[in-house]
């Protein structure tokens, strides 16, 4: 059962061993020394790690423009074996930080030269975004800000993270006491494979990244996720839980089990996604679904009706009975965005750390558009947190192109074009 699917990841190769269909890149090469090194380190082909010497010093700009762009066309030079290597290559998941300079810049440039290259595939990103209190670097806003206006145009689906409330779930959830990277990253990787599952595994109702786009982007630039795993529960508490489709279903609702610092009660749903693992009857995951959307029908717009997509897999996480994964398109997180634009605007007002920007080459005007972009995205999600069910909502293209009704039309079918080019 566990090799039947195993080409959905890796590679075949001579004595039996299973490569990971993975690339690995970096502009300095301090961290790809430290995987080679670490016990995963043999997994990996050693050509898939790509690396530069000088590093991008968290700056957006040297990661999109000029240290990562001498390096991308190694990067893609790979990408493309890869995918060649692929008989049905559904997309592609990257994980980057938007924080420092090559995660954001770099991830946003090898995002926007694979869209070029495979304009039909699906582009899921796993982004960590800035912490409300917990700031790595000063410059951060900058870097979130330029990634983002890059995400809204070029990326399918985005799985919105961010390291405190990883950090809250391990002290409030899990009571570890001295959280450590690897347990940050053990959770985002829980959701990780919880939201591909069922192209792994066989199941009754399968999911896969496209259906995932289909069922929860009810608009194009609305592609910004939450995400929450169950069953979390401390390491000496879990033979005092039972583990059932009712307590699985309250805990992936839960505010406290999502991974980014946005609470979902202080916004709606558009759409959502339950992923179940285990031996489960689809029945009781149905029964579960219609009472969630009855009893909290507040939480869930009521112009899209039945608004969570559910599906189950057969095979449950290693050491557990049954988990769940949740995903859910919430209007509440327009409330990261506007944190991280507050604080864009503080130093951009004043021009703050700007000369390092300019210095490689980029222009004043990029931070206005990103900002922009960014602001017109929480517009978007606040204008459809209010609309009720008879409202008349006014499409923001219409209302660019002067808020003309024909112009609206021609939008649309416009739209319809590119889609059916693509």
């Amino acid at each position: 059962m566990q090799l039947e699917r195993i080409n959905v990841y890796f590679n075949d190769a001579t004595g039996g061993r299973y490569v990971p269909r993975a690339i690995l890149l970096d502009l300095e090469p301090g961290t790809m020394e430290a995987i080679k090194t670490s016990a995963h380190g043999k997994l990996f082909k050693p050509s898939n790690f790509v690396f530069a010497q000088s590093g991008a010093g968290n700056n957006w700009a040297k990661g999109h423009y000029t240290e990562g762009a001498e390096l991308i066309d190694s990067v893609l030079e790979v990408v493309r074996k890869e995918a060649e290597g692929c008989d049905a290559l559904q997309g592609f998941q990257i994980t980057h930080s938007l924080g420092g300079g090559t995660g954001s810049g770099m991830g946003t440039l090898l995002i926007s030269k694979i869209r070029e290259e495979f304009p039909d595939r699906i582009m899921c990103t796993f982004s960590v975004f800035p912490s409300p209190k917990v700031s790595d670097t000063v410059v951060e806003p900058y870097n979130a800000t330029l990634s983002v206006h890059q995400l809204i145009e070029n990326a399918d689906e985005v799985m919105v993270i961010d390291n405190e409330a990883l950090y809250d779930i391990c002290f409030r959830t899990l009571k570890l006491t001295t959280p450590t990277y690897g347990d940050l990253n053990g959770l985002v990787s829980q959701a990780m494979s919880g939201v591909t599952c069922c192209l792994r595994f066989p199941g009754q109702l399968n999911s896969d990244l496209r259906k995932l786009a289909v069922n929860l982007i009810p608009f194009p630039r609305l592609h910004f996720f939450m995400i929450g795993f169950a069953p979390l529960t401390a390491p000496g508490s879990s033979e005092y839980r039972t583990l059932s489709v009712p307590e699985l279903t309250q805990q992936m609702f839960d505010h406290k089990n999502i991974m980014c610092a946005s609470d979902p009660r202080q916004g709606r749903f558009l759409t959502a996604a339950a992923m179940f693992r285990g031996k489960i009857p689809s029945k009781q995951v149905d029964d579960q679904m219609f009472a969630i959307n009855n009893k909290n029908s507040n939480i869930f717009v009521e112009w899209i009706p039945n608004n969570i997509k559910s599906s189950i897999c057969d095979i449950p996480p290693k050491g557990l009975k049954m988990s769940t994964t949740f995903v859910g398109n919430s209007t509440s997180i327009q409330e990261m965005f506007k944190r991280v634009s507050e604080q864009f605007t503080l130093m951009f007002r004043r021009k703050a750390f700007l000369h390092w920007y300019i210095g490689e080459g980029m222009d004043e005007m990029e931070f206005t558009e990103a900002e922009s972009n960014m602001n017109d995205l929480v517009a978007e999600y606040q204008q459809y947190q209010d609309a009720g069910i008879d409202d008349e909502v006014a499409d923001p293209a219409a209302a660019d192109a002067g808020g003309d009704p024909g112009a609206e039309a021609t939008d649309a079918g416009a739209e319809q074009d590119t889609q059916m080019e693509t």
